[in-house]
């Protein structure tokens, strides 16, 4: 596929830190607020916020398929209704305003520093109005851990596990916006086999390292989106912190799954980075065995080298960093996860979004949350300021950041932060 704005010999006459996410080949989006002002689509170059709405009133986005409205707005569910086509067009001329030799807005200062915004004087918001939120389990390597922890390790997959992508209807009222505080959360636990249940504050707060997309309007319900057309429904992605309660979820999820253990918050990053955007970053997928299911079949690379780091900051101390991993350990990929999603005939709508389910590698460095890297609270993680931790403590930040690179491109997410306060 051929996408002008991926092209990676582009440079920009913006100055842009080195090593940043941000790069001219990104050109993420999001909601922005300046100063007190009206919240208003953006983009991103280095450590400036592009103001959309402003190009738009100077005219650098005339012959687009956009109006005033789809920026002007606290939500970008208004301009991912021009879909891939129109979402498309509008990242390609960003990337021709920002290249160097290109000086239609280069050359008008005044016109510039109201359309680059420097990013230490911007407040991020929820990026889209979610409708509907949907998790799946789809790291092989994550539930044969979990498997062999809970179950028996000769069996730790259940048996539908290699066929379907395995995956749950989430709350999408509590999804939150990287750097809000969330409670740790209370439920009912059982403290042994012999005890009756009891209710309190969870012990066992647990971060779960996930990806999401987000999708743009899909078919009417009772339609299928394949495999082949998957892509042409998926916005972008961002980084996802599924919040998890270990010890209430224990109890709760047989019959029907988690509950009070999840739906009190799950945290996302503030930058859509396009699927577009990640296009030079595919790679080949597993060889999936048994045989998949027609509908689950696909053909091409769906898989995306993204580098992923979760860190773990006590408060008032530095960050440590706990585990190293890769989107590209996913068995089940997105298109795979979207034609299940609506091989019922669901209707999917845009700004829904889908997360991943816990990114874990082979390795034990690679592991996507702290019931794996601590190994059921068995062998604790040491923390640079001498500390130990078998979950997460009131008063850590949990950080999580993502990006890819090849041939000195470098598209990133920037980070998803997350403070745990004590129970209220």
């Amino acid at each position: 596929m051929n996408i002008a704005a991926n092209d990676p010999s582009l440079k920009t006459w913006v100055e842009i830190p080195e090593n940043s996410d941000f790069s001219i080949q990104n050109l993420p989006f999001g909601i922005i607020k300046v100063n007190g002002g009206e919240p208003r689509a953006a983009s991103r170059i280095g450590d400036f916020a592009i103001d959309l709405k402003a190009l738009f009133v100077l005219g650098y986005l005339t012959n687009l398929p956009f109006r005033m409205e789809d920026f002007d707005t606290d939500t970008l569910n208004i301009m991912m209704k021009k879909g891939k086509e129109g979402t498309r067009k509008l990242r390609d001329r960003l990337s021709k305003l920002f290249q160097e030799g290109q000086d239609d807005l280069k050359n008008k200062e005044h016109h510039v520093n109201q359309v680059l915004i420097p990013i230490d004087g911007v407040q991020m918001l929820m990026p889209v109005q979610i409708g509907d939120y949907t998790d799946f389990y789809s790291s092989r390597d994550h539930a044969t851990n979990v498997g062999t922890m809970f179950r028996d390790p000769a069996n730790a997959l259940l048996p539908n596990w290699l066929w379907i992508p395995v995956g749950y209807h989430g709350r999408a009222s509590s999804v939150i916006l990287s750097g809000q505080d969330i409670y740790r959360p209370k439920g009912q636990t059982k403290p042994g086999e012999d005890e009756n249940p009891v209710v309190g504050a969870s012990k066992l707060l647990d971060f779960e390292l996930e990806m999401g997309f987000i999708t743009y309007d899909g078919k009417p319900l009772g339609d299928t989106i394949s495999t082949e057309e998957a892509e042409d429904y998926i916005f972008g992605m961002v980084l996802f912190n599924d919040w998890s309660a270990r010890d209430i979820q224990k109890w709760e999820y047989i019959p029907l799954g988690p509950f009070l253990a999840k739906n009190f918050a799950s945290s996302i990053s503030p930058w859509i980075v396009t699927l577009d955007a990640l296009e030079p970053f595919k790679i080949e997928g597993p060889e999936q065995e048994p045989e998949v299911l027609d509908y689950l079949k696909y053909s091409g690379k769906k898989r995306y080298d993204i580098n992923l780091e979760v860190l773990i900051q006590p408060e008032g101390k530095e960050e440590t960093s706990v585990s190293k991993s890769n989107f590209k350990f996913m068995y089940w990929n997105m298109v795979q996860q979207l034609a299940h999603h609506t091989v019922n005939g669901c209707n999917i709508r845009g700004g829904d979004l889908m997360g991943s389910g816990t990114i874990s590698g082979p390795t034990p460095d690679s592991y996507g949350s702290m019931l794996e890297l601590a190994w059921k609270g068995t062998k604790p993680v040491q923390l640079n300021d001498g500390s130990e931790r078998k979950f997460i403590a009131d008063n850590d930040t949990v950080i999580m950041r993502g990006h890819s690179s090849k041939e000195g491109v470098r598209v990133g997410f920037g980070e998803v932060s997350t403070k745990v306060l004590p129970t209220k």
